[in-house]
């Protein structure tokens, strides 16, 4: 027997889009990095000049949830010749993923400082659980990352931070200062809030926060309900 639409289960997390993504780390005290859409290569040169050089850009899209593994994402962009150039690029590329609408492309500044990345996912089991970690190799290959039930304390999140492998990086090396941890700490315990007091939201990846001596900055969002 077939079953009728309406008793349908919904087995497919839907993605919260940019600009709603935004709004609500915004409540929940975590800064996210400014950006602005743009259509053309022509729009994207203008939000280069007003946003400042360097840029990332990275395509808007809500049906790309790895933008970087689909060629969507281009950084460290310092001209008006390479903005246009990679506009095309990253259109070119996502235009090749089936049935991916694409609204253009977000042209951003890219903001110096070390990588981390904060994520928050709902056990069945368990929970909701947060988790925090070094960014690029660190969390990919190394697996280097804690792990806390959500809500976390202000003492629980300076145990996560201080218990990766990596953390010899965020306390600074070879010359470089200290991370800002307090800004890094709001963020951290601004997602413990978000994932304790929205049900709905099942998964959420800050991947990356850059994190340098005077802020923690998110620049990628993933938000699924």
């Amino acid at each position: 027997m077939d079953r009728p639409k309406s008793a349908k289960m919904k087995n497919v997390l839907e993605k919260l889009s940019e600009d709603k993504a935004e709004k609500l780390l915004k409540k929940y005290g975590i800064t996210f990095a400014s950006h602005i859409l743009a259509k053309t290569p022509e729009q994207a040169v203008k939000a280069a000049n007003e946003l400042g050089y360097p840029v990332v850009m990275k395509v808007a899209s809500d049906d790309v949830l790895h933008k970087t593994e689909t060629g969507g994402v281009m950084t460290d962009i310092r001209n008006n010749k390479e903005v246009a150039g990679a506009f095309n690029i990253i259109t070119r590329k996502v235009k090749k993923i089936p049935n991916a609408r694409v609204d253009g492309v977000l042209v951003q500044h890219m903001f110096p400082g070390r990588e981390v990345i904060i994520g928050a996912k709902r056990d069945p089991q368990f929970g909701p659980v947060i988790m925090f970690g070094l960014g690029g190799v660190f969390v990919e290959v190394m697996k280097d990352v804690s792990f806390r039930l959500v809500p976390v304390e202000p003492e629980d999140v300076k145990e996560m931070i201080a218990e990766i492998k990596g953390y010899p990086v965020l306390k600074g090396v070879r010359g470089k200062p200290p991370v800002n941890f307090k800004a890094l700490e709001r963020c951290m315990l601004g997602v413990s809030r978000l994932m304790h007091n929205r049900k709905d939201i099942q998964e959420m990846d800050l991947n990356p926060v850059m994190i340098n001596e005077k802020q923690a900055i998110a620049v990628d969002v993933r938000i699924l309900s």
